[in-house]
């Protein structure tokens, strides 16, 4: 079942002499459940990409449906909504909210849509992450591997439709870094999770099971299963 397509997704910035074509007729699909890997590049047009399918920029042309809805003939608040619900979002910056703990930074994105969290769900994703002994901490007492793994969590907690991942291992040394592609790609297995994670480390891009190269601004697949 295909969760993600694009169709002649293009993104120009600027005119004229400063004109740059940071994306051009992007094409693809990505299947539910399936973990899906982009390498390229610095300045290739990879995390442009990610900001059109997580809805974070618009395209200059193209499309973008996710889970059956056309993601930009929403309007803006109907498209806050949707992002909220649907997109799981993991950035090298962990982006978590200092005066909240581990387990608050996790429930956030359900708290902000006035969801009552699922506390058995929460308290499997605090042990799935190792975080369960450390739930009332703070993030400014917690290691960067670990504000990772509680961002991990947050973009798992409202079940979305699909996570982006864009360079979530940038910050972190070898072995935290392994960690958290274990744990995403153990999002994958154990929660059913579509994951498309942007990384500049190949043997992390192997992980997947397809990747998808992007050059110049062109979107090319490099292995794995056809579409």
């Amino acid at each position: 079942m295909v969760i993600l397509k694009t169709v002649n997704l293009s993104k120009t910035y600027g005119k004229g002499d400063t004109q740059v074509e940071a994306l051009k007729n992007a094409s693809f699909t990505v299947n539910k459940g399936e973990f899906v890997s982009i390498v390229g590049p610095s300045g290739s047009g990879k995390t442009t990409l990610l900001n059109l399918i997580g809805a974070l920029d618009t395209p200059t042309t193209g499309k973008v449906a996710l889970d059956g809805r056309d993601v930009f003939s929403m309007n803006e608040e109907e498209l806050a909504v949707f992002r909220r619900r649907n997109i799981g979002f993991v950035f090298q910056a962990y982006n978590l909210v200092p005066e909240l703990n581990v387990e608050e930074n996790i429930m956030l994105p359900l708290l902000l849509d006035y969801r009552k969290p699922d506390r058995q769900y929460i308290d499997e994703l605090l042990n799935t992450l190792g975080m369960w002994d450390r739930r009332r901490h703070l993030p400014n007492q917690i290691s960067g591997g670990q504000q990772q793994r509680v961002a991990i969590g947050r973009a798992l907690a409202a079940r979305p439709a699909m996570i982006l991942a864009d360079e979530p291992t940038g910050n972190l040394d070898s072995k935290n870094s392994r960690d958290v592609v274990d744990l995403l790609k153990l999002s994958v297995d154990r929660f059913k999770q579509t994951l498309v994670m942007i990384t500049h480390n190949e043997s992390f891009a192997c992980y997947a099971q397809r990747v998808l190269k992007v050059e110049d601004g062109i979107v090319s697949q490099l292995g794995g299963a056809s579409e």
